[in-house]
């Protein structure tokens, strides 16, 4: 997702105004990111006049947890990485938002502000940097699947245009972990049992081989001609690869519709359609 300024009409604060608005995070590395032992900028955020917030400058990589009350937990978890290009998070609307939608349905979400490499002047690499960010985020969570209530085998990851680039990398590159790591975390494996991929980048690259998790994704129609039309491959590989997939391509809502409760249209519907497909793929206990 192209981002600009100009069409976000933003406005910019210090981290410090935004503090009460603002989940609690965890952060991925409390002793500071390896790859990230120089860099001192402090954390942009920016809210536009709708009052989305979208973050930038993102040197000390978080998780925000969103946990459901004990009464409605299902077990099942899930990653949530918002888009903006690489160059910046929209964390309203693919972050935030959606993860709460999932935790009121007993369902744990986990925001990810990961380091940016396209962002101007970012020595970070989508490969390097952004996808350790994804995997760590991804053993942290299994590190604390007890403490969390969390069922470690339903434990997946949904991203969202550059986010989804991010999902497919975790699945692609995963490991078990390493048991003689002298850290706890990273002696945790870092695969999704379950992906979405909502309108994802480099449709391209997004290769499944057997051993990927099943797969959920969605689109609409007018987005561009490389995500809109490039789905519907996308589905086709997983289907060849024997992988499940499930596609919802909508007539109508462009690139970055996200999850926003004055969406009314059709595509405004696909959380509803992902719990859904989460539980028909048992990855949410049977009612």
């Amino acid at each position: 997702m192209k981002f600009s300024t100009a069409l976000f009409v933003s406005l910019l604060l210090p981290p410090v105004l935004l503090a009460a608005e603002l989940p609690k995070e965890i952060s991925l590395w409390p002793n500071g990111a390896p790859g990230s032992e120089d860099k001192a900028a402090k954390e942009v955020v920016a809210k536009s006049a709708s009052g989305e917030l979208s973050v930038w400058s993102i040197h000390n990589p978080s998780l925000t947890p969103y946990l459901p009350e004990k009464e409605k937990a299902t077990g099942t978890a899930v990653l949530v990485i918002p888009g903006g290009g690489h160059r910046v998070l929209a964390i309203t609307h693919e972050g935030y938002n959606v993860a709460e939608w999932l935790s009121e349905r007993g369902i744990a979400a986990f925001v990810l502000k990961h380091r940016l490499a396209r962002e101007t002047n970012s020595t970070y690499k989508i490969e390097l940097e952004s996808l350790a960010d994804t995997q760590r985020a991804m053993r942290l969570i299994h590190s604390r699947a007890k403490e969390w209530g969390i069922n470690p085998a339903r434990v997946g990851a949904i991203g969202f245009s550059a986010g989804g680039e991010l999902v497919n990398l975790v699945c692609a590159r995963f490991d078990e972990g390493k048991v003689d790591a002298s850290d706890p975390i990273e002696r945790q494996g870092s695969r999704p049992n379950f992906q979405a991929l909502i309108y994802p980048g480099r449709s391209g690259d997004i290769q499944p081989a057997t051993n990927f998790p099943p797969v959920f994704l969605a689109c609409s129609y007018t987005d561009r001609k490389d995500i809109s039309e490039g789905l519907a491959e996308v589905y086709l590989r997983f289907k060849r690869a024997g992988v499940p997939a499930e596609l919802h391509i909508y007539s109508t809502g462009g690139h970055g519709f996200g999850l926003r409760a004055s969406n009314q249209k059709p595509v405004g519907a696909w959380a509803a359609r992902f719990e859904e497909w989460m539980a028909d793929s048992g990855f949410l206990p049977k009612k």
